[in-house]
């Protein structure tokens, strides 16, 4: 029961067997293949196990939201709904019954001359009737026009769902909760609105026991980067003080989950200068227990399954990604899976029926973008479902292999390195591509952009360079931006490692980055002007000032005054203000509905070489947001930067 292989895909307009898909993919450049989006964006399983709901991309920027019944043979797919793309999009799908599905559409649009993020959450029957829109009304809070979101699915309760929403309900300004019936549309009001409540967490059993508030600037409405948590005892209806998280100084206590059995809360708080998952008791005592800690890296994120969400594990990113289950049964069945697909494979648990019986599993790897699979508990048989870039899967993909390398301070850095296949990987083309954020990190696995260019005789160095996350307070150091220097530096040291090894061919080595790795790309070649004879900056920072001035007034102004900081290196560490240092040519993109990242960035690096008398190219795509998340257009970014670089 392959469904891949009588699917792929309708939005695509890509006919229904692998062998002619493979075929297709002789008519398609290798940038058209490697920039097509992701054929699955979102999938779930009914709670009875029986269907599945997927998103997939449709013609143009359409999105798609197909169910298909897995209990019946052969049966394709049935689209049930369509968003057009503009401006809204189907973000995410889930079933609250074994026939209705609730998703989250949204987008961004212009009001008022500044680009907004707004979203809505609808209701639907898998055949596409009775459509009904949850949201009360689009509220601009923060930042944004949302439609709330759903903190608890209720399985005990037909058709019904816990909702964050504007207003909760009952009127009022904020957000507040609501118990919603998703069939009828009526609602009854659990958690009155409050301006300031930013967050909720229920128990998975229909109870708020967590809220956030925010902490304001002083006496003006802008975000401080504090929030300050709230707790209700069990069968109490009082709040009592939780913790306060600083989010903008990586310190406190950040709430996730609760465990209802435990009657504790499970989040993240830094111990010994790294993140590590500590719960505390809801019983008055607020009694704190470090539940999993590690000595080399953050541990970042919950794994959780199951209509109820519980948590079973953590997981944290050394050279690979790792799980620590705590359900012995998880765990085990994680193993045997892994030895099963390969051990090389990555295995994430997505979904699973109410009863946990049927398991929805991805697994995928660095030369494996990644398949979803149906694992019955009781049979004991994985049958393979959709896979994640189905025209990517015939390519001959390249192995990603973890390597270090020393700074100019002897410092040795983590990184990745990519070489295509089937050659020496000596005296050939290569790239340096810093990630994004600064506060981020490459981890091992698919990764389109390197594999693109791997599969054009490229090697691709990807370095977590100091001021990354993950690898706690030290490494993070004082921020990408704050601590340009060693960021940079770090960098550009990937380049020289990659000659001194003999892998680069010095006048072939490029450097290509996406935001901050835009940012570092360019800032590289102000460091450095003589090591990297070709630059490639997509959705770049590149002036610290225009960043700061550009936050004033929005939500989140103060907080991005404080990251940036003040100082020499807001000029010293701004690509624009030093354009007259660059040698290599440029190539920028950018979106114009960029939020995370101004057009202007781009727009002022553009003129400031013009400006100085140097090279280079900049392409702008209209209603695009950060990750220009367009198939056509990322085609387009990879085959000008192919010709763009040195080969």
């Amino acid at each position: 029961m392959r469904i891949i292989l009588r699917l792929l895909f309708f939005s695509l307009g890509v006919v229904s067997t692998a062998a002619l898909a493979e075929d297709a993919d002789q008519h398609r450049t290798a940038a058209q293949i490697f920039g097509a989006v992701p054929a699955v964006f979102d999938i779930s399983l009914s709670p009875d196990g029986t269907k599945l709901a997927f998103i997939a991309p449709g013609p143009g920027k359409m999105t798609d939201l197909f169910a298909v019944d897995l209990s019946q043979a052969n049966q394709d797919p049935v689209r049930v709904t369509r968003a057009s793309g503009d401006p809204e999009d189907l973000q995410w799908c889930n079933w609250v019954t074994n026939a209705r599905l609730v998703c989250q559409v949204g987008g961004r649009q212009e009001h008022n001359g500044e680009i907004y993020w707004f979203s809505n959450i609808v209701a639907i029957n898998s055949d596409g009737s009775n459509a009904r829109l949850l949201s009360k009304y689009r509220q601009k809070a923060f930042g944004s026009f949302s439609g709330g979101s759903v903190i608890d699915w209720l399985p005990d309760e037909e058709g019904s769902i816990l909702m964050v929403r504007a207003g909760g309900g009952g009127g009022g300004y904020g957000w507040g909760v609501a118990k919603v019936d998703t069939i009828s549309g009526k609602m009854k009001t659990e958690e009155h609105p409050r301006g300031e409540t930013l967050e909720y967490i229920s128990d998975g059993l229909g109870h708020v026991r967590i809220k956030g508030m925010r902490i304001k600037e002083g006496r003006t409405e802008l975000d401080s980067g504090r929030i300050r948590y709230f707790y209700r005892p069990d069968g109490s209806d009082e709040w009592e003080v939780l913790s306060t998280l600083d989010y903008a100084n990586r310190t406190g206590f950040n709430p996730y989950a609760v465990d209802s059995i435990g009657n504790r809360v499970f989040g993240f708080t830094p111990i010994n200068g790294r993140m590590a998952l500590v719960a505390i008791k809801l019983d008055g005592s607020k009694s704190q227990e470090v539940i999993f800690a590690h000595d080399q890296v953050d541990v970042d994120s919950l794994l959780r399954i199951g209509r109820n969400n519980r948590v079973v594990g953590v997981s944290y990113a050394l050279e690979k990604r790792e799980g620590e289950y705590f359900d012995p049964e998880l765990s085990s069945l994680a193993t045997a899976l892994e030895s099963a697909l390969g051990n090389k494979k990555s295995i994430n648990f997505i979904d699973s029926s109410q009863d946990e019986s049927k398991l929805l599993i991805w697994a995928g790897a660095d030369t494996d973008p990644g398949q979803y699979f149906l694992f019955d508990k009781q049979t004991k048989q994985m049958n393979p479902l959709l896979g994640v870039r189905p025209l990517v899967e015939n390519q001959n993909l390249a192995e990603s292999r973890p390597v270090s390398y020393p700074a100019a301070d002897g410092t040795m850095i983590p990184a990745y390195l990519t070489l295509p296949r089937g050659g020496l990987g000596k005296n050939i083309p290569a790239i340096v591509m810093p990630h994004g954020g600064p506060e981020a990190r490459d981890e091992w696995g698919f990764d389109w952009l390197a594999q693109f260019y791997a599969s054009q005789g490229f090697a691709v160095m990807q370095p977590n360079f100091r001021g990354s996350s993950g690898y706690g307070d030290a490494w993070y150091h004082k921020n990408g931006f704050q601590g340009w220097r060693t960021s940079i530096g770090d960098v550009t040291d990937a380049g020289r490692w990659l000659i001194s090894e003999g892998i680069a061919k010095p006048s072939a080595l490029s450097i290509v980055g996406w935001s901050y790795g835009g940012y570092a790309a360019l800032q590289s070649a102000v460091l450095a002007p003589d090591l990297f004879k070709a630059v490639v900056a997509i959705a770049p920072v590149t002036d610290l000032s225009l960043l700061k001035s550009e936050s004033r007034g929005y939500y989140n102004g103060a907080v991005v005054r404080e990251f940036i900081g003040a100082g020499s290196h807001i000029k010293e560490g701004s690509p624009a203000q030093n354009a007259a240092a660059i040698k290599a040519p440029v190539l920028l993109f950018h979106g114009n509905y960029d939020q995370n990242v101004d057009v202007k960035q781009s727009r002022l690096m553009e003129s400031k070489l013009k400006d100085n008398d140097k090279s280079v190219q900049y392409y702008e795509y209209p209603k695009l947001a950060h990750g220009l998340h367009d198939a056509r257009v990322r085609a387009e970014i990879l085959q000008k930067s192919l010709d763009f670089l040195p080969k």
